[in-house]
């Protein structure tokens, strides 16, 4: 199982600073959210263990959250990964949610996971059960990642 700090770096280390696949904190949590989705969805188990919570923009992993909250509203600069620290399931799911939504801007995302019941059947601040996530993403067969 992923480290969720290694998933975030991950996805960052995928991003273009000054387009629109540019990582922002707000962005960065939906594509966790998704990745921790399509990832029960393909193997059952989660890409990491930490929970999501269900806070007023959407899903949100607070260690990640603590880590990049300094960035604001603006994007999160590009680092070098060490790629060796995922398994090949991992990155490909990871990469595959990226060609998916990393064109989407964090606003954007966080609409799409409004309409979302992982989020909605969640009470506010509250832990977004695995299991949950797991039933909505396999029963989502319109967004199945084909890539």
């Amino acid at each position: 199982m992923a480290d969720v700090r290694d998933v975030a770096k991950y996805f960052i280390s995928l991003s273009t600073e000054t387009t629109k696949f540019a990582i922002t904190p707000l962005k960065l949590q939906k594509l966790l959210y998704y990745a921790q989705g399509y990832y029960l969805r393909e193997t059952s188990n989660p890409l990491f263990n930490d929970d999501l919570l269900a806070w007023d923009h959407g899903p949100v992993n607070r260690t990640i959250y603590d880590e990049y909250k300094r960035h604001g509203y603006y994007t999160i600069p590009r680092e070098p990964f060490d790629d060796s620290l995922l398994t090949e399931k991992e990155k490909e799911i990871i990469k595959n949610v990226w060609y998916e939504y990393g064109d989407l801007d964090g606003k954007t995302l966080e609409e799409l996971t409004h309409q979302e019941d992982p989020w909605l059947f969640t009470k506010k601040n509250q832990v977004i059960e695995k299991e949950l996530i797991k039933k909505f993403f396999s029963e989502q067969v319109e967004h199945a990642l084909v890539r």
